[in-house]
């Protein structure tokens, strides 16, 4: 495969309408095929529902196809979630371990790096107290504190850029940016162009499922522009 760390040939990806045997099933995605290079910046657009967080969990290993097939290289991959593995009984630290473990890291390592996790989350003592007493922001800059220790090979980002309030968006922002930019492969869904342009050096457009077009930013977003977009039903 030679630099080629992920390609996904014809996949497709199916969920059954409804819990129950014979029910029918729905396409999340139909037939999407990419490839993503080692040191590849690929942003993913599209409209709601177009099937770009499910083919972002495909990427991930979280789902499988139901069709097609995937060709993987032996890197990790890391889909980037501010609150994976947090129980609300527990303390703030006690929850970054938790969340570290399953974001893939030893339990020597992630104790190593507890300091920095508490120091960058700006925690302070509430890092010690159970996070039920923990504010929506409050969470989400434990579990961006906790995902920035994790280095793998492959990024995978949902929107997600900057966390917390003004000063703290500034200072995770300026984070990612970092390791986006420092020759981490990245793929990044975003319903923005503006971010699009300035994180990503290629694009694919998802649309219902299937995958329209692989390219350049501009050259993708101006199809994408150009194309008649019906209404989601």
């Amino acid at each position: 495969m030679s630099d080629t760390l992920i390609a996904l040939h014809n996949v497709g990806v199916a969920f059954n309408a409804r819990l129950r045997l014979g029910a029918p099933r729905f396409w999340a995605l139909e037939d999407v095929s990419l490839t993503l290079r080692r040191g590849q910046r690929l942003g993913v657009i599209g409209r709601n529902g177009a099937g770009k967080s499910t083919l972002l969990r495909t990427l991930a290993g979280i789902l499988a196809p139901d069709r097609g097939r995937i060709e993987r290289a032996p890197v990790a991959c890391q889909l980037l979630s501010l609150s994976v593995g947090f129980l609300p009984h527990l303390s703030g630290r006690d929850n970054a371990v938790l969340s570290g473990l399953m974001l893939g890291l030893r339990r020597r390592e992630i104790v190593r790096r507890l300091p920095a996790i508490r120091e960058f989350s700006e925690l302070g003592d509430f890092f010690e107290q159970p996070i039920s007493s923990y504010s929506t922001g409050m969470l989400m800059r434990l579990g961006f504190s906790v995902a920035m220790q994790v280095e793998p090979e492959i990024l995978l980002i949902d929107e997600v850029l900057a966390v917390g309030d003004a000063d703290f968006q500034e200072k995770s922002g300026a984070a990612l940016r970092a390791r986006i930019h420092g020759g981490t492969t990245v793929v990044f869904v975003s319903h923005g162009d503006a971010q699009i342009r300035q994180v990503c050096d290629t694009a694919v457009w998802i649309e219902h499922g299937r995958s329209v077009m692989q390219g350049g930013v501009d050259e993708v977003l101006r199809a994408y522009h150009a194309a008649p977009h019906p209404a989601a039903g």
